[in-house]
C-alpha cells in the first residue's frame, strides 16, 4: 500500500481554512498555480471536489465541511509532535512514580531525605527504590527505571551522566575498640584484627587489599555480609573491623554513629564518584528534570564537600 503524502494534509488545512486557492497559496508561500495543482491532487486522493466555484468565490463541499475541524486538529497534533512545547511543570498536581535503581547503602543514607524532599515539593509523587545487584544499562534502555545511581560502569555511550558527590572509604569499629587507644591506625595494627567485608557477590577482597599487599600484609576476613549496614551492625557488636564509604557512616541515624569509632585507613584507596544516570529519552521531560535536580540537591546538601 502506498503511504499518503502527509504534506497534502498541510495544504488541505490551508485550503479549508481559507476556502480559497489564492488565500491558501499566500498562507503557505506558494504560487497560485502550485496550489491549484495541489488541490487537484487532493481531489484525486479524497475522491471529492472539496472546493467548487460559486460565482467569483469558492465554497466547500459537504465532505470538506465535515472534515474541516478534523483536519485542523490533525495538523495541530502533528506540529505538536514534531515541535513539542514544554509546558511549565505543576508539582502540586504531578502524579507519577519514579523508579530509582540504587544499592542498599545509597537508599539507607539518602532515601529518607529524598522521600521527604519529594513529598514537600510534589505530594503526588512516589519514589520506588529498586535493588541493584549488578551494573547494567538495560534497565534504563528498556524504560524500567527512571534513574540509575552509583559508580559509573560500562553503561554505553548514549547514557547521560551527572556526578552527585565524591566519596572515600573509612574504617569503622565499635566504640571502646582497642583502635581508640592509638593516635593512628597503622597498616600493621589494621591487620591485627579480623574484618567483616560488605560484598553483594560474596567477594573477600576490597579497596584496601592492594595497598596492604604492596606492604606485604594481608587482612583476615572473618565474615562477608551483603551490604554496608550489615557490616556496621556486625562491627558494632564485635571486635571486627568494617570498611564503609564515609558518606554512609557520617549520616547514620542519631544515636547510632556515636556508637562507632571511625578512623582513616592506613593505605590509600581510590576516591569514588557517585553519579546519577538516565536515558536520553528523558532528557527534556520536565518531571524527570525535576527529579534529577531533586536528587542532586539532596545529595549535595548531605555531602556538601562531595
Amino acid at each position: 500500500m502506498t503511504e499518503p503524502d502527509l504534506n497534502l494534509l498541510i495544504a488541505l488545512d490551508a485550503l479549508l481554512a481559507e476556502a480559497s486557492v489564492a488565500g491558501a497559496a499566500r498562507r503557505l508561500h506558494l504560487s497560485a498555480s502550485a496550489m491549484s495543482r495541489t488541490l487537484g491532487r487532493l481531489r484525486s486522493v479524497t475522491g471529492d471536489p472539496l472546493l467548487v466555484r460559486a460565482g467569483r468565490n469558492m465554497v466547500m463541499t459537504p465532505y470538506a465541511e465535515a472534515i474541516r475541524e478534523r483536519t485542523q486538529r490533525a495538523v495541530s497534533e502533528a506540529r505538536a509532535v514534531l515541535h513539542p512545547q514544554l509546558v511549565e511543570l505543576d508539582l502540586s498536581t504531578l502524579r507519577q512514580t519514579f523508579t530509582l535503581r540504587a544499592n542498599d547503602g545509597f537508599v539507607q543514607a539518602f532515601g529518607a531525605a529524598l522521600i521527604a524532599a519529594a513529598a514537600k515539593e510534589a505530594p503526588g509523587v512516589c519514589l520506588c527504590f529498586m535493588p541493584k545487584p549488578e551494573k547494567s544499562a538495560k534497565y534504563l534502555r528498556e524504560g524500567l527505571v527512571s534513574l540509575e545511581i552509583g559508580v559509573l560502569g560500562e553503561m554505553g555511550p548514549e547514557i547521560r551522566l551527572q556526578a552527585l558527590f565524591r566519596d572515600r572509604f573509612v574504617g569503622v569499629v565499635r566504640k571502646g575498640h582497642p583502635f581508640e587507644d592509638y593516635p593512628t591506625v597503622t597498616a600493621e595494627r589494621y591487620v591485627d584484627f579480623a574484618h567483616v567485608v560488605a560484598s553483594r557477590r560474596g567477594e573477600k577482597t576490597g579497596p584496601v587489599d592492594q595497598g596492604l599487599a604492596e606492604r606485604g600484609l594481608q587482612r583476615k576476613v572473618a565474615a562477608i555480609v551483603p551490604n554496608f549496614s550489615a557490616a556496621i551492625a556486625v562491627a558494632r557488636a564485635s571486635d571486627l573491623v568494617a570498611l564503609v564509604p564515609a558518606s554512609f557512616v557520617n549520616i547514620q541515624p542519631q544515636g547510632e554513629a556515636p556508637a562507632l569509632y571511625i578512623f582513616e585507613l592506613p593505605v590509600k584507596t581510590h576516591i569514588i564518584t557517585i553519579s546519577q544516570m538516565w536515558h536520553p529519552r528523558s532528557e527534556v521531560d520536565p518531571a524527570h528534570r525535576w527529579l534529577r535536580q531533586l536528587v542532586l540537591r539532596v545529595c549535595r546538601q548531605r555531602v556538601p564537600n562531595g
